[in-house]
């Protein structure tokens, strides 16, 4: 009998957060010889031990079906400011399935959790939580000439906002829920306090330390580096790319309009050759630290993207972590051998999970520390 491995997700009818990747996934599957299939906590009936299912026929259309308990689930709820994810949250909770992921947690606790590991804090830019109070934002912007404001809970750079002090005046930067752009100037600590609670509403924000980023002039550059676990539970960088947003732009998201380079090319140009391969060997030194961190308090996880900044001074900064990362930035630097392993990992991940549990034995918990050492000894 074929290995079965659910994929929890949002649907409403046929519609999906990813229906790109999910494809990809799916057609993965197959190739595997593994059956795939996508589910949300509405399709669970948890007496009868049985879930409908969402797969592709072989025309490529969605279809469901039932299938029988999944031997491993991989998590891919995102994030959604409405009731339906707090029924996902519940459903999370229960002990149902054997998950290759565990979750995560808010932005700012992901932040406490690698603070408090000293072999991280260098790499951490200033951080704090913010609703509101006009006193920290302003000390905070004599510390630093530029800060950003975050969504605790945002993702695909939604709601970010990017301060500059420029004398008098505060330019402001950012892209809206839509990830609509908007850009205002505000006068003096009056206006921009009004802005900015405009801005923040009722939701919980990070306030952080602005990083000079402007390797192009006029544009935000990061890097974004994907490591997952192979077939054998070992952590592995399965690559990295730049990404250069569009000119004026609080971000350099890929959805934002943002450009994906080769990460070696493009730093080679910003610094030389040796400096390059000297921060590319620091972001996977930071990758592997990451997930030890990460994993020595949630649990163990599948695949994590890293958002790297690397400022005008050459200093690699760690800037955000995302639990359940794209990989469309493979497809975009010209890279689809590199697309087609970053979208069949978690499968072999999974599979090994799998089979683990067939033979009575339990996902190895530890292995990201012993991994991280081996590659960085």
């Amino acid at each position: 009998m074929k290995p079965k491995i659910g994929i929890l997700t949002w649907r409403e009818g046929m519609t999906f957060r990813e229906p790109v990747y999910f494809r990809q996934l799916l057609r993965a599957g197959r190739e595997l010889g593994v059956t795939v299939f996508l589910f949300s906590p509405r399709d669970v009936q948890v007496k009868r031990r049985r879930i409908r299912g969402i797969t592709l026929t072989d025309r490529g259309r969605w279809a469901s079906r039932w299938f029988s308990w999944p031997d491993v689930v991989i998590d891919r709820y995102w994030y959604t400011p409405k009731p339906v994810f707090q029924e996902y949250v519940s459903f999370r909770k229960q002990p149902y399935f054997l998950y290759a992921n565990n979750r995560f947690a808010n932005k700012w606790r992901v932040h406490e959790v690698l603070y408090s590991n000293e072999n991280m804090r260098k790499w951490l830019p200033e951080t704090c939580t913010y609703t509101g109070e006009k006193g920290r934002l302003k000390e905070m912007l004599t510390r630093h000439r530029i800060i950003y404001l975050k969504p605790i809970n945002g993702t695909g750079g939604r709601g970010i906002l990017r301060i500059e002090k420029r004398g008098e005046h505060y330019h402001l930067l950012g892209r809206d829920k839509q990830r609509v752009k908007k850009a205002a100037v505000a006068k003096g600590s009056a206006g921009l306090i009004s802005r900015v609670r405009q801005w923040v509403g009722q939701e919980k924000y990070l306030m952080q330390q602005g990083l000079e980023l402007g390797l192009l002039p006029g544009r935000s550059v990061d890097i974004r580096l994907l490591m997952q676990k192979d077939e054998h539970a070992e952590w592995l960088v399965t690559g990295m790319g730049c990404r250069v947003g569009p000119k004026n732009s609080a971000t350099a998201n890929l959805h934002g309009g943002g450009k994906a380079v080769a990460a070696d090319h493009f730093l080679t140009q910003c610094f030389s050759e040796e400096k390059a391969k000297q921060l590319i060997e620091e972001c996977e030194q930071l990758a592997y630290e990451t997930a030890a961190a990460i994993e020595a308090y949630f649990g163990s996880m599948m695949e994590l993207g890293l958002d790297i900044g690397i400022d005008v001074q050459g200093r690699v900064w760690l800037i955000e972590i995302n639990p359940k990362p794209g990989r469309d930035i493979f497809r975009e630097m010209g890279q689809p051998d590199l697309y087609r392993l970053a979208v069949r990992r978690p499968l072999q991940y999974a599979l090994t999970l799998a089979s683990r549990k067939h033979s009575s034995l339990q996902p190895d918990e530890g292995r990201c520390a012993e991994t991280k050492k081996s590659k960085t000894s």
